[in-house]
């Protein structure tokens, strides 16, 4: 199955290196609308959404797909892409060059490949990690290791400073006064648990990051070796067939390494709390 691997990955990063140059042509410059849910939709969405899956079905006729402009509705299909065509929208629309196109595939419901391509900073990760699959011999010749621009990634094993940095969301702001680091705000949940894989923060918490936000980065994340840490307590994976998740939020905290958790962990707790008003 190797050569289905090397199909996957180079499908990937073909079709978001090719969107992906079209989209910087838009960049600045389109008019973003408001959704049912609030969040923000251009024309270059559409496009993009039109674009990836139409490549999908063309590549992969028996693979199903689930896309943030798309079909929200689970597919009943052994494989599953879940398309962001452009994750940070806000970003995008305003000019601010953290924005990018995120790919995940999953198998019976898991995500076990995730690319993730930031056209502005000419930055691609990628990641392959199938978990329990290979323990139960069903994908046991499956790539590992999550990679930025060809290069293997590892969460950072600094020892842990005020000069560190944790990323934060516009939902989660209240937490920043309280942390024992600096915090940053992206914009972009993607790339808030990535920066997390690839060494530059600590971690980072996003309140309510969809399943197209997390699909991709997730299979990065734990593949280079992060906590992946949900703040409910249902299960995101496997996903059920026939479910809406237009709606569905799965807010999350990510950490470079298990050890911080119990330090940063109860600073999260206490702003859900808060906001709860429990």
């Amino acid at each position: 199955m190797k050569d289905f691997w090397d199909s996957i990955l180079s499908f990937a990063q073909d079709t978001v290196d090719r969107v992906g140059q079209q989209l910087l042509q838009d960049f600045g410059t389109t008019q973003a609308d408001e959704k049912d849910d609030g969040s923000l939709v251009t024309q270059s969405d559409n496009w993009a959404d039109g674009e990836i899956r139409s490549a999908i079905a063309s590549t992969f006729p028996s693979h199903g797909i689930l896309s943030e402009e798309g079909e929200h509705v689970f597919p009943d299909t052994e494989w599953c892409w879940i398309v962001d065509p452009v994750d940070a929208t806000t970003n995008f629309a305003r000019g601010i060059p953290i924005w990018g196109i995120s790919l995940g595939l999953l198998y019976r419901g898991t995500p076990v490949f995730g690319c993730v391509h930031l056209p502005p900073l000419s930055q691609t990760f990628h990641g392959f990690f199938a978990g329990d699959f290979v323990e139960k011999n069903l994908l046991t010749d499956i790539p590992q290791g999550a990679f930025l621009n060809g290069k293997p990634i590892r969460p950072s094993a600094d020892k842990m400073s005020g000069n560190h940095l944790f990323n934060l969301c516009s939902r989660s702001v209240g937490i920043g006064p309280h942390l024992p680091s600096k915090v940053r705000m992206l914009g972009m949940a993607t790339y808030n648990f990535l920066t997390v894989a690839s060494g530059a923060v600590l971690g980072g918490v996003e309140a309510t990051p969809k399943i197209w936000d997390i699909a991709g980065s997730w299979v990065i994340v734990k593949a280079a070796g992060a906590v992946w840490l949900p703040l409910d307590s249902q299960a995101i994976f496997p996903l059920e067939v026939g479910k809406n998740y237009a709606r569905v939020s799965y807010p999350t905290l990510v950490m470079n390494r298990q050890e911080l958790v119990s330090i940063f962990l109860p600073f999260v707790e206490a702003w859900k709390q808060k906001k709860l008003g429990n």
